[in-house]
């Protein structure tokens, strides 16, 4: 009974100082009760399950509004993609007596719900009508509870679930599990969107697609024509709505002035090479993707003569049925403006090149591939002098087997950052994604590529290709000020690697052919994986011009960066890369009775109230004085 007793003081107590910390002035995004949250989603097809949500970074506090259409309990949480097992799912309702009910909770099977013994899912609001049932509530990213999935820079898979009645229990037809990419850090309301934008679409016109797996299109287009200097600030897909399924990507690339481009639309990477010309991408779109738009200081330069005047349009299309028929007139639409930003910016594409001396084998649980680029050249290649890239915002992409990506940037040999990354990538969520600070990189830095790969279900070799069924890895790091560099990848020795697993190859091609005589086992995988890092790396660097040209390189160890403590300290969430070896920001002194359940509570309590009630004191008493 004591234990109970102190439980709820525990919650009680925690909720008021939660509030507090929320409503206190901070550097953060302030969140209260009644804040307006900027960011929502439906969570089902059927539009029953609204979400909003918002965050602190700064505070590592995230607050959730969920919104559905019943009278039952409502539920959300955090899960992963391939189990509902392990899940957290907070739970809340109103009994017909009008009492509220709210826990914090875990999936300990597919439908089965249990209470954590640590409760870290403050109650904001819980509210019923006639039609909705709504809960707000409020969560650390990372509490210290084993049963909490942490709220990461990754992309989340939320789930969020309902019943029809006051019996919190899962089922199916009620369950729904959505990728989301929660901690945006820019939105778009709060940008400028200048008074004088024009739209200027590029299109695709009535195009034929193929009755094949994998096609793609390209075609030549003119940029808009200007008689001074504008900015395009932004962008969106513009995709036939009956061909949503079967658009991948919609890439436009710029194209060098010198250029003599082919007319119509053909096979990008067929028997004619001229339309694989133009390699500078200057904005992508993939699935999962929407409207982006760039930060007030940058934008994509046009009018002057040394802009682009002509961009090649890429539509890659995946008509996985091969249905007859079906025309498309996909593209990009481009938002412009005469008021200019403060720089001109450009996309770094990077990676492992994409052909098939990328092999990623069958029945791999994991497998990492790299690719490695070297910037010492970049300025020479440039042709005039080149300052750092100021690196804001970037795009993952891998195709279906794709599970991780991450760049990583290292400077005279000693590693400085993971510039971005994505541990849960979601081949259907693939959208640009700004940086919460912008990252320099300078003349001589070495820049890597990795990507995890997971090929479970599949029984044969997986080659690097456009097709879907292709491995790709890529990452674009969008920077200011725009250079004349378009791409710089890596590969690994190819032959080395053949040599590792046995097998004799005089020439790549030969190389490449004996991976099929391989035969796959956990211990063979093991080995390719650690063969393919241990090569040396071949760094192919191109112009906006197509001038190529080749560096050899190392693939330098990765250092998992340190993870900050968990909030609250009522378990602990022990992990190698933890700061303090507990996990937690304080440690609770053993009590007996009602004391030891206060206490638990303690370590955030403190936190919250340190960071935000002591601001907000102190503000109120300057407000009487």
């Amino acid at each position: 009974m004591l234990q109970t007793q102190g439980a709820m003081a525990c919650a009680v107590f925690l909720g008021l100082l939660l509030l507090i910390a929320l409503a206190a002035p901070s550097q953060g995004k302030r969140l209260g009760p009644t804040a307006r949250l900027r960011y929502s989603r439906f969570l089902d097809p059927s539009n029953v399950i609204f979400l909003r949500w918002d965050f602190d970074l700064e505070a590592e506090v995230i607050t959730f509004e969920l919104q559905v259409r019943t009278a039952g309990w409502v539920g959300l949480g955090i899960t992963s993609r391939y189990s509902r097992v392990g899940s957290d799912l907070v739970v809340g309702g109103i009994l017909p007596d009008g009492n509220i009910y709210f826990s914090d909770q875990h999936l300990v099977d597919e439908d089965t719900l249990e209470e954590d013994g640590s409760q870290d899912a403050v109650l904001l609001e819980l509210r019923e009508d006639a039609v909705y049932t709504t809960m707000r509530f409020s969560r650390p990213f990372r509490s210290c509870d084993p049963h909490d999935q942490d709220i990461t820079s990754d992309t989340m898979s939320v789930q969020a679930a309902y019943g029809l009645d006051d019996t919190p229990r899962l089922h199916r037809e009620r369950t729904f599990v959505k990728s989301i990419f929660l901690l945006q850090v820019v939105h778009p309301d709060d940008l400028d969107v200048p008074e004088d934008t024009v739209i200027h679409d590029l299109e695709i016109t009535d195009f034929l697609i193929p009755e094949d797996d994998t096609t793609y299109a390209c075609t030549f287009l003119p940029l808009p024509i200007v008689n001074k200097k504008h900015h395009i600030y932004k962008f969106e897909p513009k995709v036939i709505t009956r061909n949503e399924t079967m658009v991948h990507h919609i890439i436009l690339y710029a194209c060098g002035n010198a250029s003599v481009l082919p007319t119509g639309i053909s096979d990008c990477y067929g028997a004619d090479p001229a339309f694989s010309l133009c390699s500078q991408i200057i904005v992508g779109w993939a699935v999962g993707g929407t409207s982006y738009q760039f930060p007030d200081d940058v934008g994509i330069s046009i009018g002057t003569p040394l802009d682009p005047q002509w961009v090649r349009l890429e539509i890659h299309y995946s008509n996985f049925h091969n249905l007859p028929g079906l025309y498309d007139s996909s593209g990009i639409r481009v938002y412009y403006t005469a008021r200019l930003r403060k720089y001109d910016m450009g996309v770094l594409q990077l990676g492992f090149l994409t052909f098939p001396i990328h092999f990623i084998p069958p029945g791999a649980d994991a497998f990492s591939s790299y690719g490695l680029c070297k910037t010492d050249k970049f300025e020479e290649m440039n042709g005039t002098p080149m300052p750092d890239l100021q690196v804001y915002g970037y795009l993952l992409h891998t195709h279906l087997a794709g599970r991780a990506l991450q760049a990583v940037q290292y400077r005279n040999g000693t590693q400085l950052r993971i510039i971005c990354k994505d541990d849960s990538y979601d081949f259907n969520l693939q959208e640009t994604r700004d940086l919460p600070h912008r990252v320099e990189i300078k003349p001589g830095d070495e820049l890597l590529i990795e990507c995890h790969y997971q090929t479970l279900d599949r029984d044969s070799l997986t080659f690097g290709g456009p097709s879907t069924m292709n491995e790709m890895c890529l990452i674009f790091l969008f920077y200011y000020p725009r250079n004349n560099i378009s791409s710089c990848m890596g590969y690994p020795d190819i032959i080395y690697v053949a040599h590792e697993l046995g097998e004799e190859a005089s020439d790549s091609m030969e190389a490449m052919m004996a991976m099929n005589n391989v035969e796959w086992t956990p211990e063979s995988i093991k080995k390719a994986e650690k063969a393919c890092k241990e090569a040396q790396q071949m760094v192919i660097i191109k112009t906006i011009d197509e001038t190529v040209e080749n560096t050899t390189g190392w693939i330098p160890e990765i250092i998992p960066p340190p993870r900050g403590p968990c909030l609250e300290s009522s378990g602990g969430k022990v992990e190698p890369q933890d700061k303090i070896p507990a996990g937690s920001r304080a440690a609770p002194v053993a009590l007996s009775g009602s004391g030891t359940a206060t206490l638990r509570c303690l370590s955030l309590a403190a936190l919250l109230f340190g960071q935000g009630a002591l601001s907000w004191l102190l503000a109120t008493l300057q407000a009487g004085v």
